[in-house]
């Protein structure tokens, strides 16, 4: 599988629609308005954060290596 990567929210692009939070529930939560996320999640959740990155309507969600 892929190698263990770092997953980053920029909070002045996220505007909480939520769609990471329905795609990966167990990497992204919801604080004050803005996406939180586990920077560093679990290998099997990689598929999840992959389409949450593609779901986002703001592209605040990006892999960082």
């Amino acid at each position: 599988m892929a190698d263990h990567r770092l997953v980053q929210v920029d909070p002045r692009l996220c505007e909480a629609h939520a769609l990471c939070i329905e795609l990966a529930p167990n990497v992204f939560d919801l604080s004050d308005d803005i996406a939180t996320v586990e920077k560093s999640p679990d290998p099997d959740d990689s598929p999840d954060v992959d389409a949450a990155v593609s779901a986002c309507p703001r592209q605040a969600i990006s892999w960082v290596h």
